[in-house]
């Protein structure tokens, strides 16, 4: 009888812990007004201007690749998610009509007071590949300028 009461009694509990977790896991896919310090882009900003900060990333210094605006917009935008929430190692995987690439960060290390992080950006254009190096640092507005 009393291991019947305990499983009644541990119902509701799983059920609770399950909508909780949920919930938690859920609140992870919105936007914060404390971008810089959540790692999530802040609500006030647009996502534009945290790509025209990285210039024209490392993609942009890769000489003879040849893609069109909004390939280069997705390069920029997989740099950008590269640096600022990949573990280190993972691919961030776009692919456009004719072109497609992977950005893969390093572990984040400390210059100053601020976070940076080297990378490297594979695009295969037409079966062509091109791999770009370089580096960022994470700015306090959560913006990523490149080192040069």
């Amino acid at each position: 009888m009393k291991n019947q009461a305990c499983f009644t009694t541990l119902f509701p509990l799983r059920t609770c812990v399950c909508l909780v977790v949920s919930a938690l896991l859920l609140s992870g896919c919105g936007t914060s007004r404390a971008g810089a310090k959540t790692g999530a882009m802040p609500a006030t900003n647009s996502s534009a201007s945290y790509i025209a900060a990285l210039g024209g990333g490392v993609i942009g210094t890769t000489p003879g690749l040849s893609i069109g605006k909004a390939d280069r917009q997705r390069a920029l935008e997989a740099e950008y998610r590269a640096l600022e929430a990949a573990q280190s190692g993972q691919p961030v995987v776009w692919k456009g009509a004719d072109v497609e690439g992977s950005v893969v960060a390093a572990a984040p290390y400390q210059v100053g007071s601020q976070n940076c992080r080297q990378y490297r950006h594979t695009v295969i254009v037409k079966g062509q590949e091109s791999i770009a190096r370089g580096a960022a640092c994470r700015n306090a507005n959560g913006t990523w300028t490149p080192l040069t």
